[in-house]
């Protein structure tokens, strides 16, 4: 940021205080004060009595800008009523950031002739004629320009259509499945039938012989062996002479008859 025109204009500087100054007092506190060197002008701030190492000033000098000078110098002194007064430090305040933002609080560190840490100065700058760069702020909304929609021309009749589509070839009717064969046996409805039933025509019991009933063809005859013997059975103890009952290839023990004593 260009910081060129600033000859002539004030420079506010304000000096609020020390912190941690090198102590240059053997017996008692010292009493320090700031100077401050810009080209050829000096100030001095009030000797701050008894303010040892964190004396307070809250003082502001007003310099006026040299073109290409950009360094403020400062010192620090403690205040000696019979010997002359003791150096404490000294720094270098550079002015790049109050020029270019127009204000700057900063603590600055001093040293000694040797170069050591003697402490640090805080000093308060203020530049009002700082440029700044100029803050844009719209006043109004720009405007759009919107792009309508091309108008519709309106028809009387329906616009003629350049590529018809083919209609669609029509499905030829369902193929039906062939229809279901009836039973052979025709069902009863529910009014024919009676509760309780009709009695047989054939009357009761049915006939046991088996050829009332033919098998159907095609099945050979079978029928049952009739027994040989005759019912009711001999009657029991078997006659004389006659072959004892038995399981089949039973073969009785002969007979002994016993002897008379």
């Amino acid at each position: 940021m260009s910081i060129s025109g600033i000859h002539g204009h004030p420079l506010e500087v304000t000096v609020l205080g020390c912190t941690q100054l090198k102590d240059t007092e053997w017996l008692c506190r010292q009493d320090p004060y700031v100077c401050l060197e810009y080209g050829s002008t000096k100030f001095r701030t009030r000797t701050c009595t008894d303010g040892d190492l964190n004396p307070i000033f809250q003082e502001k000098f007003v310099f006026t800008l040299i073109e290409g000078l950009r360094e403020l110098h400062v010192a620090v002194w403690n205040s000696n009523t019979i010997t002359l007064d003791a150096f404490i430090g000294s720094g270098r305040i550079q002015l790049q950031k109050v020029l270019s933002q127009g204000y700057d609080d900063s603590s600055w560190p001093l040293q000694t002739k040797t170069g050591r840490h003697a402490g640090e100065v805080r000093l308060i700058m203020h530049y009002a004629n700082a440029n700044r760069p100029a803050a844009y702020h719209a006043t109004y909304a720009p405007s759009y320009v919107t792009q309508s929609a091309p108008p519709v021309p309106a028809y009387s009749t329906p616009p003629p259509v350049t590529a018809p589509y083919a209609p669609p070839v029509p499905y030829g009717p369902p193929t039906t499945a062939a229809p279901y064969a009836s039973p052979a046996r025709a069902y009863l409805s529910a009014s024919q039938y009676s509760y309780p039933p009709p009695p047989n025509p054939t009357g009761f019991p049915p006939p046991t012989n088996p050829a009332a009933f033919p098998p159907p063809s095609g099945y050979p005859l079978h029928r049952k062996p009739q027994p040989t013997s005759v019912y009711p059975p001999p009657s029991y103890p078997p006659p004389a002479g006659g072959m004892p009952y038995g399981p089949p290839g039973y073969c009785p023990p002969p007979s002994y008859r016993q002897r008379p004593y």
